[in-house]
């Protein structure tokens, strides 16, 4: 119980840090600001990314439990 408690302290102490050092580079770069056109264009790639990700994910384990993927190997003939 202790090794987990220890390691979830720390792995949340490194998560701290890294969040901390990007938000001070964030910050520290003197740059113009991003037209809302960009950030909508950049949220739309974002989240179709994820979801062809998630759809295809969801296409391997689908053919993976149906057995699509023994039947397309080979594997299923008594040869």
């Amino acid at each position: 119980m202790f090794m987990r408690v220890l390691l979830l302290t720390a792995l949340l102490g490194l998560l701290a840090a890294s969040l901390y050092y990007a938000i001070g580079l964030w910050s520290a770069f003197d740059a113009p600001d991003m037209p809302a056109g960009l950030y909508v264009a950049m949220i739309l790639g974002v989240l179709f990314s994820v979801v062809i990700g998630a759809g295809l994910m969801g296409l391997l384990f689908y053919s993976s439990r149906h057995g699509y993927d023994e039947h397309a190997s080979g594997r299923d003939r008594l040869d």
